[in-house]
């Protein structure tokens, strides 16, 4: 065979793998994975900016995330009709303490078993040192009245309120009033503003009254007939002693 045939064994060792070359005794793969692992530190250290590292929120929540829905956020429906009830309270106090038991009502968080507390009232028109005036008039001194669900709850609250005595009632239990009763108040409380209020008229038939201004200043005589539309009294005068029927404003007269 001639040598050009078959490599010369120097030959061979150039065509073998340069790795082979590189890592005498075997030792070519130990080394590569000896380079890899003093390469990954350096890379690592290439992406280290020197900021804190940022962890995530345990307590964040995610884009489907929901409150969670506790016992005191679910409102409890009220078991029941409200009803109107009749309370005594003390005379002269009613506006206040109708206040008193709305603002209770509100700090008690029981706004949804109560409806409209009421002092019944109506529209009148008075003269007083000969001006007329519209006012205000109890319709039932020492009394409001209360548009509630009566439970445990709401019984105490409106018994702890200052000034109100208790609920009217038989047997000691409060009794609702009558629905048609109710709308009857309501509608008389109501005040219409193309209905003139009521004129007030402290004077009933055959009441003795002196007159105290006009023509018959100083008379005194018996009330024969009230006019509460028009706010006239008439009144049996006895002129030249013959009983006479006049008729004159009723805040001319006064009581004897």
């Amino acid at each position: 065979m001639s040598k050009h045939d078959h490599p010369t064994e120097p030959q061979a060792d150039l065509l073998s793998s340069p790795s082979e070359h590189a890592t005498p005794h075997g030792h070519a793969e130990g080394a590569s994975d000896a380079g890899s692992a003093h390469a990954a530190p350096a890379a690592e250290a290439d992406d280290d900016d020197g900021a804190p590292a940022e962890l995530a929120d345990p307590f964040a929540s995610g884009d489907n995330a929901k409150p969670v829905a506790s016992a005191a956020d679910e409102e409890i429906t009220p078991v029941g009709d409200k009803k109107w009830y009749i309370l005594k309270v003390q005379s002269n106090r009613e506006d206040s303490i109708s206040d008193t038991l709305e603002r209770r009502i509100r700090m008690q968080g029981l706004d949804r078993y109560f409806g409209k507390v009421i002092v019944p009232k109506e529209q009148v028109t008075e003269f007083k040192s000969g001006k007329k005036r519209v006012v205000s008039r109890k319709l039932y001194p020492g009394y409001i009245l209360v548009n509630m669900i009566l439970n445990d709850e709401t019984w105490y609250l409106v018994r702890e309120t200052g000034g109100i005595g208790d609920f009217t009632g038989s047997a000691g239990r409060p009794s609702p009033m009558l629905q048609a009763d109710v709308d009857k108040l309501l509608n008389k409380s109501a005040v219409k503003p193309d209905e003139a209020p009521r004129l007030k008229i402290n004077f009933k038939k055959g009441d003795r009254v002196k007159i105290t201004e006009g023509t018959f200043e100083n008379f005194e005589g018996e009330v024969e007939q009230i006019d509460e539309a028009n706010g006239r009294v008439t009144v049996m005068l006895s002129i030249f002693g013959r009983s006479t029927p006049v008729d004159i404003e009723y805040w001319q007269i006064e009581g004897i």
